[in-house]
């Protein structure tokens, strides 16, 4: 290792660590300080920016030393800074500090998708006006995420902080206008959404899902498919069909 290599990894190693680690040679620690204030509180900025809920449910101190342990101890590999809040995630989800509670992570993803969604570039799926959702081919809304967690991430807050698990899905979706939407959905209809994935009949979709839930594809669940695929073309979450 050089002198210069290893004068950077000095340098990085403190501005990680803090007062814990040494100054790197020839650096005073007030002018080091100025370094390590800076980058903390910009790293600070756009993950306060992204999980307002979570931050405001584990209080200001707690918060704070969360995101120095995650600044510390995460490796950031991508150099876009709105990759910052999915490394975050990944953190919660991998290598939390102890003493967390059970559902910051599944709260945290479910924050970070807004911004996921609302960064996509994506190209939207030919449409047909008057195409079948049902016999035709169902195209799905590619700026979205349908996700599954472990809790009721979406009445998490200052007044509800849950003690058991409570499984829920919802899809994460921009509309027409550019404005991102959450959707709860059913079991089944997530099951159904993931079923359209642009190639597939909305007929033979619902045919799957009657098929994996032990369910014979009668009229009656058809109609029941048929209704959802109607109610999530409605949403703006299937954006059409083509033939």
């Amino acid at each position: 290792m050089t002198g210069l290599q290893a004068f950077q990894s000095a340098f990085g190693a403190r501005l990680r660590g803090g007062r814990s680690v040494p100054c790197p040679p020839g650096v005073s620690a007030p002018r080091m300080a100025v370094y390590e204030t800076l980058l903390f509180n910009n790293l600070r900025g756009f993950v306060d920016r992204c999980f307002p809920v979570a931050r405001t449910c584990l209080g200001e101190a707690r918060w704070t030393r969360l995101c120095r342990s995650f600044y510390r101890d995460w490796p950031c590999h991508s150099a876009w800074f709105r990759d910052i809040p999915r490394a975050f995630v990944d953190y919660l989800e991998s290598a939390p500090p102890a003493g967390l509670p059970r559902w910051l992570a599944d709260l945290a993803r479910y924050e970070w998708a807004e911004l996921a969604v609302d960064l996509m570039d994506v190209a939207l799926p030919p449409v047909e006006a008057g195409a079948s959702l049902l016999d035709d081919f169902p195209q799905p809304n590619p700026a979205a995420l349908s996700l599954a967690f472990a809790w009721p991430v979406q009445r998490i807050g200052p007044d509800f902080r849950p003690r058991k698990p409570a499984p829920v899905c919802i899809v994460v979706y921009r509309d027409g206008s550019e404005v991102v939407r959450f959707i709860e959905l059913s079991p089944a209809s997530a099951r159904l959404l993931a079923l359209c994935d642009g190639v597939t009949r909305g007929r033979a979709a619902i045919e799957t899902l009657a098929a994996e839930l032990g369910r014979a594809a009668d009229p009656a669940f058809v109609a029941f498919g048929a209704h959802n695929l109607a109610a999530l073309a409605d949403a703006g979450v299937i954006l059409g069909a083509h033939r």
